[in-house]
């Protein structure tokens, strides 16, 4: 068999009534023996382990799950080991059952191709009532708010529609809750009150922290500029260094004429004797 360069050149066909010579011989993968062109398929060659990765699949009735038959065990081992193990006959309904188009009087059954979502009801439509007027669609639905506090009173008030005794003891608890809330509030707005007065308080002080030495609270007033000062002395001093000597540039001089009872400065005698009989009872002794 071969030839002298290629001694292994060609192998005889391994069925008995053939033993052909072939060069390009075939190799059964079940049995692996060789074969010619004629007889390399598992029946040609009555092959008898043709079934050895053969894959048996059995639809259960019960749950309708594929059950795999194994090749060297016996189907009826394999499927008493199904049923008690795997076997889920609730399955069996999600199964076949065969999703449809929720609009009434339409058949047309729901599958990848077919299937729309709308955006409002979030319900799936077939191709022809996918828009909202089709399938009277109702609108989106209501956003329930995610603050647990107003879940619990909507909760409580549909309880408190059920049963008398739920309503009592939720609107306790809201009656409570609003209480607690009040009095925080009151306390806050306390705590904000005094804290006001006390800035208040201190930015007096510190902006008439000189007026403590004012006699009896009396301000004395330029007449002539409206300046303020604590003391007539202050207002003397300040008439005399700055009206006086611009006066005296302008030619014109300003004199005070001081109240010896209260001591407080006037410009015009006619104004400070008016001031004695009304403040001083006609008396401008001190």
């Amino acid at each position: 068999m071969g030839t002298p360069e290629f001694p292994d050149l060609g192998k005889h066909c391994a069925v008995s009534d053939c033993k052909l010579i072939d060069f390009l011989p075939f190799t059964c993968d079940r049995c692996n023996q060789v074969y010619c062109l004629e007889h390399r398929s598992y029946i040609k060659h009555q092959c008898t382990k043709a079934d050895k990765q053969d894959v048996t699949v059995v639809i259960c009735p019960l749950c309708a799950k594929g059950v795999r038959l194994v090749p060297d065990q016996d189907p009826n081992i394999t499927w008493e080991n199904h049923v008690n193990t795997e076997c889920d006959p609730s399955n069996y309904e999600k199964v076949t059952k065969k999703k449809k188009c929720p609009v009434p009087g339409c058949r047309e059954i729901l599958v990848f191709s077919n299937t729309i979502k709308c955006k409002d009801c979030t319900v799936d439509h077939c191709l022809k009532h996918r828009f909202g007027p089709d399938h009277k669609c109702p609108g989106p639905k209501n956003l329930q708010t995610s603050f647990s506090f107003m879940n619990i009173l909507n909760g409580s008030k549909k309880e408190g529609s059920k049963s008398k005794s739920s309503s009592s003891a939720s609107s306790k608890w809201t009656t409570s809750f609003l209480n607690t809330a009040s009095s925080i509030r009151a306390s806050a707005e306390a705590g904000v009150s005094k804290l006001s007065g006390e800035i208040n308080q201190a930015w007096q002080t510190a902006r008439g922290g000189a007026g403590q030495s004012y006699n009896g609270g009396q301000v004395e007033q330029c007449p002539q500029c409206g300046a303020k000062f604590s003391s007539v002395t202050a207002l003397v001093d300040h008439v005399h260094n700055v009206h006086e000597r611009s006066g005296n540039r302008s030619g014109a001089k300003v004199t005070i004429d001081v109240c010896p009872k209260c001591s407080r400065g006037f410009r015009d005698p006619v104004s400070l004797v008016e001031h004695v009989e009304r403040d001083h009872g006609g008396s401008s002794r001190a």
